[in-house]
């Protein structure tokens, strides 16, 4: 097994377990959050996705689907187009209000192509090279997607869990 496929693998569990929360959940669930101040399942994926596709953006050298595909004015929120997520106030997070999971599915499905082509194409050497020098030991782009998919993976758990506290 190549390591490329070991991210791919942990990309796939997070797309299947993306696809899980989503699947017939109510547009009152996905929004509704479980306490005060806590995030709610529209945010967590919205969020997760965001971190996804910006990530491999920047790694790949390419634009974000968020912004090429067309899927920042579909979900027409009141923040920037590089906005991601990271470190919104709880009256940010729930300002993401998404009325159909089929969008926030949508959008997962079109960044998790792009990466899953990323990946694919990379050979393990490719995982060698250091991205970001800021850091030490400097980060090589396998340590960047092994923290995007443990990102997601996190996030997800989190929705699954919001999901079965509200279900």
């Amino acid at each position: 097994m190549r390591s490329t496929d070991v991210l791919l693998d942990g990309l796939g569990r997070v797309a299947d377990n993306v696809h899980a929360v989503l699947d017939g959940v109510g547009h009152d669930v996905l929004n509704r959050a479980p306490a005060p101040g806590a995030n709610t399942i529209a945010w967590l994926v919205w969020h997760l996705t965001r971190v996804q596709d910006s990530h491999i953006a920047d790694v790949a050298g390419t634009d974000e689907v968020w912004v090429t595909q067309g899927w920042a004015e579909r979900f027409d929120l009141p923040f920037a187009a590089s906005e991601i997520g990271y470190g919104q106030s709880a009256e940010d997070a729930a300002r993401v209000v998404v009325e159909d999971p089929a969008l926030l599915r949508a959008y997962y499905d079109a960044t998790h192509a792009v990466s899953v082509d990323y990946i694919a194409a990379l050979s393990d050497s490719d995982l060698d090279r250091v991205i970001d020098d800021n850091w030490d030991p400097p980060v090589t782009l396998g340590v960047r997607l092994v923290s995007v998919v443990d990102d997601d993976a996190q996030h997800v758990g989190q929705a699954a869990y919001v999901r079965g506290l509200l279900s």
